[in-house]
């Protein structure tokens, strides 16, 4: 059994995902973590009174070994790590959702503290792709953005929505890091510097993600599902009804390759094979698990797994002796492991002894009369796929003449991606025989795997008053017909005989149609006015026929319209920022000078005046309070217009791909940057700026 080697209880609550280990003086490390009221505490046991007040950094009065970091604004990510070439120690990283501050512990000094309009929801460390210097990657409002140690920008991207989760990875095996960025839209996207390699999806929000070894990693989704990829190759997943809180890639078993360490929503830690999923250990908190991570926090040269929950208490676990190996649970689990196994044993037991009673014949009943209601062993179960305007309810036929069933039930995809649908049809068929009146019951269970395509909410129905769309995309390839053709069968529910490219759908999960058109020449042209669908069809049809580089033109009237009107509240948004951050300045000059004057009639003993000014005092007070709240309001709206922004440039991203995709996200925001609007729908159309 495996047991901590030790246990601090510290004072203070932890935000989840929010734990990291840094050795700021290049040689102590130090337990760090957000807590509340907008602070980040520092845990140094090795030099206990060494450390002074000043700066942002201030000393605990709950514990003299934890220092505390005045961010003074919600954390919402923090990481510590070496960000600067030449510096010994470690630097503290600190997100929020206006800032980013790179903080020196050692010395008590700000590295540099940079506004982020995008926020930052996830924060990473490391070096990224032919970039020399290492990077601390932020993920926020559809953006990434990387600074260097002296708090230049060197890296920026937009991905298709708020990212929750950050990790460097050497995905494509080639001695350099992709980003994998874990965001809303339940997709991992795996970048090489600013260039989209790949993307995976899930059926979920990711939470978190970890790098484990060469190509694979771990993941956590918002539903409680873990589990291991290596390249886009899920291993394997298991869901729980708890939620994952931090994961983690540590060798606790001490047999060479690491596990997949996870702590849970209600305070269960356990590790796991990053082959098969198989827990080798397990223990419990009282509480939630906050974070997971590793360092030689005794100092004695081994590194020890540290895992913090949110109440404050901390445990350490060295990795498994060799006395020790395969044998890291107590006994309590590996006995709730044998009576699980012993449960299934029994239903399967039963399940079996059911089957032969009903198989056994009856004193005085012919073997055929005994067989009344047995399904043969050949029996399969057949299954059809079709799109239908109007979704019909459950429904199953039985006619006394001629035995038969038939089950439709509607299936709605939120999304287009391919879907697996794993069918298990179970019912009990009873048969009366003649003799004695006995009743012979079957219970018969039946289960199959289908996959759905990717545009399968796509009819080929079409209403002739339909409105025609407005947007296209056009782009050539070098490529037969029948290729396209055969693109169309595997990702649409076409019926059979279909020959042609030229084809018409409508969309019946968000109305209109889609009209894909080839000519002889290659050139084909997808009408739509959904954006979305547009890039997803480029991106399909783009993969399945291995293009890796397509330029393409495009127009969508309506949606660039509506772009247009973003960028403009923008503007204005901006506008009123600046005016109310003008005046609560002058407000809080107003204010000093008061409270002066109010002080001053005080020690005159003039109480009219005195009283006359506080009275003053409040109201302005009050009046800071209401600006304050429109100003927030104001900076919300300001975040979800940036939001429309950022994404609209991935969306002309994805209109085209490979390097011609890279540059049209690039030349966007250098456009924004410049505020020339007209050179970005100019770049958003024929994919440059030039003419």
């Amino acid at each position: 059994m495996l047991v901590p080697i030790f246990t601090l209880k510290l004072n203070h609550k932890i935000n989840p995902r929010m734990v990291a280990i840094g050795k700021y003086d290049g040689i102590h490390p130090c337990l760090t973590a957000a807590t509340q009221a907008g602070k980040v505490f520092i845990h140094n046991p090795h030099t206990r009174g060494q450390r002074p007040a000043a700066h942002r950094l201030s000393q605990s009065t709950q514990d003299n070994d934890i220092s505390l970091l005045n961010i003074n604004q919600a954390v919402s990510c923090l990481t510590a790590g070496t960000l600067g070439p030449n510096t010994t120690g470690h630097t503290l990283l600190v997100g929020s959702q206006t800032n980013l501050l790179a903080y020196d512990v050692h010395d008590n000094t700000d590295i540099f503290y940079k506004e982020v309009t995008d926020g930052a929801n996830a924060i990473v460390l490391g070096k990224l792709g032919d970039i020399q210097s290492p990077l601390a990657i932020i993920g926020g409002n559809c953006a990434l953005q990387g600074f260097d140690f002296e708090g230049n920008d060197q890296f920026w991207t937009v991905t298709g929505d708020n990212v929750r989760s950050l990790v460097l990875c050497d995905f494509t095996a080639d001695g350099k890091n992709e980003l994998l960025v874990g965001s809303d839209d339940f997709d991992i996207r795996v970048f090489r510097e600013d260039e989209l390699v790949t993307e995976m999806a899930e059926n979920e929000v990711f939470t978190s993600l970890c790098h484990m070894h060469g190509s694979r990693f771990g993941y956590a989704l918002a539903n409680g599902t873990v589990g291991v990829y290596d390249r886009t190759a899920r291993y394997w997943r298991i869901k729980s009804k708890n939620h994952a809180m931090s994961i983690h890639a540590f060798d606790l078993n001490a047999d060479g390759v690491v596990e997949l360490i996870t702590g849970w929503s209600n305070g269960k830690i356990d590790a796991r094979s990053d082959r098969t999923g198989e827990v080798i250990f397990k223990d419990n908190f009282s509480s939630s698990v906050a974070g997971v991570v590793e360092g030689d926090y005794r100092m004695d040269g081994q590194i020890q797994l540290i895992c913090t929950s949110v109440e404050g208490e901390v445990r350490g676990y060295l990795p498994a002796s060799k006395e020790m190996k395969g044998n890291l649970m107590d006994a309590s689990v590996e006995q709730d492991l044998i009576r699980e196994m012993s449960q299934r044993k029994q239903n399967l037991m039963l399940e079996l002894r059911n089957y032969e009673e009903n198989a056994k014949a009856l004193p005085g009943v012919s073997e055929g009369e005994s067989k009344m209601g047995v399904i043969p062993a050949n029996t399969q179960l057949q299954t059809a796929l079709s799109v239908r305007r109007a979704t019909e309810s459950q429904r199953a036929h039985i006619d006394a003449q001629n035995l038969s069933g038939c089950v439709r039930v509607p299936i709605i995809p939120p999304k287009d991606i391919p879907v697996d649908l794993h069918i298990k049809d179970s019912f009990n068929v009873q048969t009366c025989l003649k003799i004695g009146g006995y009743l012979n019951t079957q219970f018969h269970v039946f289960e199959i795997t289908r996959q759905l395509p990717r545009f399968s909410m796509y009819d080929l129905n079409v209403d002739p008053s339909a409105v025609q769309p407005t947007g296209k995309v056009t782009f050539s390839i070098n490529d037969r017909p029948q290729r396209v053709v055969m693109w169309l069968n595997q990702n649409f529910l076409l019926p059979e005989g279909i020959d042609s490219p030229d084809i018409t759908f409508t969309a019946l999960r968000g109305g209109g149609l889609l009209k894909i058109n080839m000519q002889p020449s290659g050139e084909i042209t997808l009408r739509t006015d959904d954006i979305d669908l547009a890039g997803d069809l480029v991106q399909s049809l783009a993969s399945f026929l291995a293009i890796e580089d397509l330029q393409a033109e495009a127009d969508f009237p309506i949606y660039f319209k509506e772009l247009r009107a973003t960028l403009t509240e923008v503007d204005e948004f901006h506008s009123v920022h600046q005016k109310l951050t003008a005046a609560m300045a002058d407000h809080s000059n107003y204010i000093r000078n008061m409270l002066v004057q109010a002080e001053d009639a005080r020690l005159m003993g003039d109480w009219r005046n005195m009283k006359k000014r506080y009275i003053e005092l409040y109201d302005l007070n009050r009046d800071l309070i209401n600006e304050y709240k429109i100003r927030s309001n104001n900076h919300n709206a300001l975040l979800a217009r940036l939001k429309s922004v950022n994404q609209a440039i991935q969306r002309a991203g994805r209109l085209r791909v490979g390097k011609l995709k890279t540059q049209v996200i690039t030349a966007c925001r250098d456009a924004i940057k410049n505020n020339n609007i007209n050179a970005l729908f100019k770049i958003m159309k024929a994919g440059t700026a030039s003419s």
